[in-house]
């Protein structure tokens, strides 16, 4: 292994992937339509949601305002979600799929397209009463039901994207299923926590965001062509002056350029996308000081070498990870438990410098949180917030969407969105330290160090720790006896049951 982190490919396209940057590589936008992005467009307003109480909430909101059109593309779709679980404070019914019922019933104009992966549909359909929410709409003039099956065999639909009115756009990793509301605050028994079924589970973290302006009107388009792709029926695009933005959605940075990044697999004469991958190449590449990532795992081979190269550099980045204790589900575990171990060990072994860190995030009891999030921060230059993991899928077969802003330093907007993403990625540590993000500045500027910075702040209860592995003579045994090939290409689904989650979520 170690000698394919010295034979790696030095380049995607024409960028760097190993070694830091350049001065002028710095001077380049790391946002590239056409290899880092599919393109980049104006948000008036552009709001960073952290956990499913927040976003399902604002959700509800903005879907109440919905005019012309709402879509909704996922991975996976629970119409028994209650989107307010703690109590609602909001009209109409608090389950997702009454609460659609209900929207289109009292908004003639309104059309409502639902496209979720085919095959997650099939664990969708015995899913109390799920089915007869389906079975309603397929006859539904108004509430089109389409599953996308749209993709190679063994691939899947992962993107988490909604569209109302092509004013208000959310783009992430949070699924609008069970399992996934949880609040900030990660009480270690929040009763409210519960399946539809009454079930309790245990704390989960995630994220996504919101945009308006052009880039909720790309993200409307991008809507409109993979429903086309599945259907062959082109939509209508709906009429500007539509203003759904929830008045409790706070924003985070105004007048911001937001690039939209992608992967799909190459499929029925449609060429391969690869945008994701050369994102994080490009920012692993350029980083000078740190390099912050939350991803439910870590098992992509690219990435892990090219962070890996960079921990071999003296005066390299600092880089921090924040992942789950272990993947959810039992297949995952078997899967991306030793892809992660055997990446850790390549990874460990470059930190000559000792500037590397895996934490895992515990609740005030000390129980592991889920991460589910999928972010990357690189210096205060970039922000990227996604559907895409850190593992092999993601970079190349699974479709995926994700939204990044960049402070470039010849922008003259720079000090102000340095200022927005540094502030994105010590409220993100903050939550998980369970202190305020002025704490952590202020332990970072002491410090001058991000990984002190956190260490300084440890206590007792909620916080990061750091993840538990064998010893290295323990994960060589490990991965001899386990069945080990994350390929870059995945078996196919049927060949890969799992009693909780297919793949990824």
């Amino acid at each position: 292994m170690d000698s394919a982190v010295e034979t790696m490919p030095e380049t995607v396209g024409d960028l760097s992937i190993g070694g830091g940057a350049s001065p002028a590589d710095l001077l380049r936008t790391l946002l590239q339509p056409g290899t880092t992005c599919w393109r980049i467009e104006r948000a008036g307003r552009f709001a960073q949601i952290v956990d499913a109480a927040d976003y399902f909430a604002v959700l509800k909101a903005a879907m109440l305002q919905a005019r012309h059109s709402i879509y909704l593309i996922g991975w996976d779709f629970d119409t028994r979600t209650q989107l307010e679980p703690a109590g609602a404070t909001q009209p109409g019914p608090n389950r997702l799929g009454n609460l659609i019922n209900w929207i289109v019933k009292r908004r003639p104009g309104l059309q409502v397209y639902i496209l979720p992966w085919r095959l997650g549909l099939v664990r969708t359909l015995v899913r109390g009463t799920t089915a007869f929410f389906i079975l309603k709409w397929i006859f539904h003039r108004r509430v089109h039901f389409q599953p996308d099956g749209h993709h190679p065999t063994g691939a899947s639909h992962h993107q988490k994207i909604v569209v109302i009115d092509d004013a208000i756009a959310f783009c992430g990793g949070i699924d609008i299923t069970g399992a996934r509301w949880d609040r900030r605050a990660h009480e270690p028994h929040d009763r409210h926590r519960r399946l539809p079924g009454g079930q309790p589970y245990g704390a989960w973290h995630d994220a996504t965001t919101a945009v308006d302006g052009a880039a909720a009107r790309a993200l409307g388009e991008f809507a409109r062509d993979r429903w086309f792709r599945t259907t062959g029926k082109r939509l209508p695009v709906p009429p500007p002056g539509a203003n759904p933005w929830p008045e409790s959605l706070p924003v985070t940075v105004t007048d911001v350029d937001v690039a939209i990044a992608r992967t799909a697999p190459a499929y029925g004469g449609e060429a391969e996308v690869r945008e994701i991958e050369a994102l994080y190449l490009a920012g692993i590449g350029a980083a000078r000081r740190t390099i912050y990532l939350e991803s439910q795992y870590l098992a992509s081979r690219r990435i892990c070498e090219a962070i890996a190269g960079r921990l071999r550099e003296e005066g390299g980045p600092e880089i921090v990870v924040v992942n789950p204790e272990s993947a959810d589900g039992w297949l995952e575990e078997a899967t991306m438990g030793p892809a992660r171990l055997r990446l850790l060990e390549v990874i460990r072994a470059s930190d000559r410098y000792d500037r590397f860190r895996i934490y895992v995030p515990v609740t005030e009891n000390g129980e592991p949180i889920y991460v589910h999030a999928k972010i990357m921060v690189v210096d205060d230059q970039m922000l990227r917030i996604g559907s895409s993991n850190l593992n092999n899928r993601s970079m190349n077969l699974d479709t995926e969407c994700d939204l990044a802003i960049e402070a470039h330093p010849e922008s003259p907007d720079r000090e102000r969105l340095e200022q927005a993403i540094r502030g994105i990625r010590d409220d993100l540590l903050a939550e998980h330290l369970g202190v305020t993000a002025e704490q952590l500045a202020a332990a970072h500027k002491a410090t001058g160090s991000l990984i002190d910075a956190i260490e300084s702040l440890a206590r007792p209860g909620r916080g990061l720790v750091p993840l538990k592995t064998p010893d290295h003579a323990a994960v060589l045994e490990l991965l001899a006896d386990a069945d080990f090939t994350l390929p870059e290409k995945p078996r196919r689904f049927w060949a890969l049951p799992s009693r909780k989650r297919r793949y990824q979520s």
